[in-house]
């Protein structure tokens, strides 16, 4: 029988508060009828965890305590290299299901038939800021979808915007550099930026979308998913189609004021982190529609934009969105490190069905991904139980290498043979399409880039967002050097002349540097 003091350990505790985050180890402990016993990482039991081995009470301590050695061997290495991008985030596992049929576009197997599901894994997080950053950060958000078919896993990697700031990905590390800190001072720096993005103006539609509301979302559940991209969908006769892909919350959109959304930076820096773990906690659900967009080969050929290029959208009015299903996300992670900072997401990862455009941006990322995570995790990341592809067992020949957990046993390791190894699917062939051209680098800096933000500023923004947006653009602008502030308002006065105008005055009224009092 257990004594009294043993008797008192195991009694439950009621949580003081309903706030699930904070009642997280008092969980543990109600749920958790009996300790267990303090191991090493070998499995042995540990008399005490409180007290090196020392020779005497007051001596030296002896190399031979390898319960200290143990312990702190691997807390020297307890760290992985940060997301150069995507670095602060948070994650949710829940499952896919189909609710409307488009087996007439793709054959992929989760959309396969009405009612099926397929689990699923997703990534939230702020773009340019460090790991310990704020999640109310003027940022665009990541939006990371895995998803574990039969048929493999099928990333769908994307943000919560449908455009991007470049569409050339021989600018990425750039950009991304401006977004970092200065190299010398390690400070950030609006001059980079803006910079940047005055030398790229066809950055200026995303950064419309990222000074307006939506660059401050009220946490994860409350924004839109975009898989940004053009992809391909083949259907079961070899057809295709192009496609972009939609996820709309069932929350409702919902962003924070400017000032709100700054406050929280020091009250709450892991606001949205807490308050989609806690809605799941709470059994409160984040649920998302799933659509997709489709343009034909032969409305692509004849389209005046560009359909491959991620800084414009396809109109709604001339490709609708098209219902597919719905993504609910229901459990939360039990152990951060291992779900969601090992999470390992690539767009080279699909599925028999859907396939990659032209999209210059897409086909950059489909090889920096798979890098990164090599760099990040070992060339075994794949493995990991997060990233495993749980519900199509592996087989090739890819074999060893550093954390070989699952190394495919005795199978033979090379292709063809005589002895049973895998073979191939035929009926996997990749669609075939055509292309033509001479090979040069083509610069794209000035191509349409106007349009879509002109129609962004007069048909979706009110008058109250307009001035939201040109204030919030003041104020990320102000302690730039005066050229790049006359570089960026040419730029807003070609998208439209009031919206030049209005930062003209704003800046004539308040000034810049130190002589602003807004």
């Amino acid at each position: 029988m257990p004594n009294s003091s043993e008797q008192e350990k195991m009694k439950r505790i009621k949580p003081e508060n309903t706030d699930p985050a904070e009642n997280q180890l008092l969980n543990y402990r109600n749920n958790v009828p009996k300790p267990g016993v303090l191991t090493t990482s070998n499995g042995a039991p540990i008399y005490t965890k409180t007290a090196v081995l020392t020779a005497g009470a007051r001596g030296p301590m002896l190399m031979q305590d390898v319960v200290y050695m143990d312990e702190m061997a691997h807390f020297d290495r307890e760290r992985i290299p940060e997301r150069v991008v995507h670095a602060k985030g948070a994650g949710a596992h829940g499952y896919f299901e189909v609710t409307h049929d488009i087996t007439q576009y793709c054959k992929a197997d989760m959309f396969s038939r009405i009612g099926k599901q397929t689990p699923c894994f997703f990534r939230f997080s702020t773009v340019g800021g460090e790991a310990g950053s704020a999640d109310t950060a003027r940022d665009p958000r990541g939006f990371a979808m895995k998803f574990y078919t039969e048929e493999g896993n099928w990333d769908l990697v994307g943000n919560n915007t449908p455009i991007f700031f470049i569409r050339d990905p021989i600018h990425f590390p750039n950009f991304i550099h401006t977004q970092k800190r200065n190299p010398q001072t390690h400070l950030k720096d609006p001059n980079a930026i803006f910079d940047f993005w005055g030398h790229r103006p066809e950055s200026i539609h995303q950064v419309m979308f990222l000074f307006s509301d939506r660059g401050t979302p009220d946490g994860h559940r409350h924004m839109n998913g975009y898989g940004s991209h053009t992809f391909k969908l083949v259907n079961k006769d070899g057809k295709a189609v192009y496609c972009k892909f939609h996820l709309k919350t069932d929350q409702g959109i919902r962003n924070l004021p400017a000032d709100k959304a700054a406050h929280l930076l020091g009250e709450d820096p892991d606001y949205s982190t807490r308050d989609l773990f806690n809605a799941i906690e709470r059994g409160d659900y984040p649920s998302w529609k799933f659509y997709i967009q489709v343009m034909t080969f032969e409305q692509a050929e004849k389209s005046e934009l560009n359909p491959f290029d991620v800084t414009k959208v396809w109109p709604h009015g001339e490709f609708p969105l098209i219902p597919v299903g719905k993504v609910v996300l229901n459990r939360n992670p039990k152990n951060y490190f291992a779900e969601v900072e090992q999470s390992a997401f690539c767009p080279a990862h699909v599925v028999p069905g859907i396939e990659f455009s032209p999209d210059k941006m897409l086909q950059g990322r489909l090889f920096s991904y798979t890098d990164t995570h090599f760099h990040r995790l070992g060339p075994n990341y794949i493995q990991l139980p997060i990233n495993c592809p749980f519900r199509a067992r592996i087989h090739n020949m890819q074999r060893d290498g550093l954390m070989a957990i699952h190394n495919q046993d005795n199978a033979p390791n090379y292709h063809p043979n005589s002895f049973h190894g895998p073979t191939e699917r035929k009926d996997v062939q990749d669609h075939v399409w055509k292309v033509t051209g001479d090979v040069m680098r083509y610069e794209t800096g000035d191509d349409h880039n106007y349009e879509q933000p002109r129609l962004f500023w007069t048909k979706i923004l009110d008058e109250a967002h307009r001035d939201r947006l040109v204030l919030n653009l003041y104020l990320g602008l102000k302690n730039c050097h005066d050229f790049i502030i006359e570089r960026m308002i040419y730029h807003f006065t070609q998208v439209h002349p009031d919206f030049g105008a209005k930062m003209r005055k704003l800046f004539e009224q308040f000034g810049t540097k130190e002589k602003h009092h807004i």
